[in-house]
């Protein structure tokens, strides 16, 4: 009878303490995802900084006048948790190519921008421009206090389901040359 109640109790001691360190475990790992989700995780170094950071800091998701700011995340970071966490997983990536130089010098970031541009470019295009669209929904939209060009554009957009990021490319960081005029 007593070696089933000490091994019951342990049991329990072991479910108890499996499920504190898994809450730890599950509250620390989170923290750091929402960590790496920061401005100044974002800009901890200076490839980030000094090319990407300085050209968002003269847009207007920078400043506007609403005072509203889009960081880093709010554009490049899911708010969905497993598509935040597949984007996580993929930055792993830029982590390889921070250790390997790849563009840590100006000329070298430079060289690369229209490789950058074009992935997150077809990222967002893959996924209808999900985190423009955290801020920007054609549906909230009040076309009648939209410039008339403005007008003459969204609403077509609209209409066709297009992707915020076909028409804006460039809106937060200097749009690299591609050769097409279009773009």
């Amino acid at each position: 009878m007593i070696d089933r109640q000490h091994r019951s109790a342990r049991t329990f001691a072991v479910f108890v303490v499996g499920a504190v360190v898994g809450v730890l475990f599950w509250g620390g790992f989170n923290t750091f995802m929402e960590y790496t989700n920061t401005m100044e995780f974002c800009i901890s170094c200076h490839e980030m900084r000094d090319n990407a950071y300085a050209e968002y800091k003269n847009s207007s998701h920078f400043t506007n006048a609403s005072g509203v700011r889009a960081l880093c995340a709010d554009c490049h970071v899911p708010r969905d948790w497993t598509a935040k966490l597949i984007r996580k997983i993929k930055a792993t990536n830029e982590l390889y190519h921070k250790l390997a130089g790849t563009i840590d010098t100006r000329e070298k970031y430079e060289a690369r921008r229209l490789e950058m541009a074009e992935r997150v470019w077809a990222e967002m295009a893959s996924n209808g421009s999900r985190e423009c669209r955290n801020c920007h929904d054609y549906h909230s939209m009040n076309f009648e206090k939209q410039q008339r060009r403005s007008q003459e554009k969204m609403k077509p957009a609209m209409e066709k389901g297009k992707a915020c990021i076909e028409c804006h490319k460039g809106v937060a960081h200097k749009k690299p040359q591609t050769g097409d005029e279009d773009d």
